[in-house]
């Protein structure tokens, strides 16, 4: 994901009956791939309520508007949101880190005329300072507030959505246990402000939003956790057999998993 991340489980027709075919289940979670934010394998399996203010719609209106002429959007995955958000301002530009994921934007946003950028996802970013007047990014992995501000040009705007605090906390602790307060706080809608407005951005706009999400089958579960690698730092299916199994268990018993997401949207500007 732009380790960027979860894009999040799509909706599906419903949920498929629970296998009691554990290994099975696991071997088909391990089997899919995770490069891109495509998320159409969850169909049936795994479900996410969706922001109420439909992020891409937004993005495409900002970057349809004339007054953008040079528009980045950072950490843009398999750049499946951006590809759909066009057309485009007459310059616009993409970063990626992960190769899979560079690959897969670069065959995606070439032919619509978006400069694929490879590079680190920690600073600098390889661009001029005010290079341009909209930044965007969905589902960062990490928000470099001054690198952010330093490639706006005045009175540019930054507009993204973010991953917000405790995002699928139920399904990291069952596998962690207990997390304490501190990471409890990390992407906290008060925090990032305080983060942004020190790297001189002004905070026009910022809405959060708790998400139901469910798990239908344990493949789903594995799955999410190879792709969406935060949740549960350092999961491999051997390490965490006894837990996966205990969640199957769960699952076959008591029906879908429940967890929650969250998600933050945030418009700053720099001061013209």
């Amino acid at each position: 994901m732009s380790h960027s991340s979860p894009a999040a489980p799509g909706h599906g027709p419903g949920p498929r009956p629970p296998s009691p075919d554990f290994d099975a289940l696991v071997a088909e979670g391990e089997a899919a791939e995770v490069d891109g934010w495509d998320f159409s394998w969850f169909e049936g399996r795994a479900t996410e309520e969706r922001p109420s203010w439909g992020y891409q719609r937004l993005l495409a209106a900002r970057l349809s508007d004339p007054a953008h002429r040079a528009a980045l959007d950072l950490q843009t995955g398999g750049g499946e949101v951006l590809a759909g958000a066009g057309p485009f301002p007459p310059a616009m530009a993409a970063t990626e880190s992960w190769p899979p994921n560079l690959a897969r934007a670069t065959r995606l946003l070439q032919p619509r005329g978006v400069v694929v950028v490879a590079g680190p996802e920690e600073p600098p970013l390889p661009f001029v300072d005010g290079a341009f007047d909209l930044v965007t990014s969905r589902h960062p992995a990490t928000v470099w507030w001054t690198e952010i501000a330093r490639v706006l040009a005045p009175g540019g705007t930054y507009f993204a959505q973010h991953v917000g605090p405790e995002t699928v906390f139920e399904l990291s602790e069952f596998f962690l246990g207990p997390l304490g307060g501190e990471v409890r706080r990390l992407r906290h809608p008060e925090v990032e402000q305080a983060q942004a407005e020190q790297a001189g951005l002004e905070v026009v706009e910022q809405r959060t939003e708790r998400l139901r999400m469910e798990f239908h089958d344990i493949g789903a579960v594995v799955h999410f956790l190879r792709k969406v690698v935060w949740t549960v730092p350092g999961f491999t299916v051997e390490a965490h057999r006894d837990r996966l199994r205990a969640l199957h268990e769960r699952i076959t018993a008591e029906g879908p998993f429940v967890a929650h997401s969250t998600r933050t949207l945030v418009e700053a500007r720099r001061p013209a």
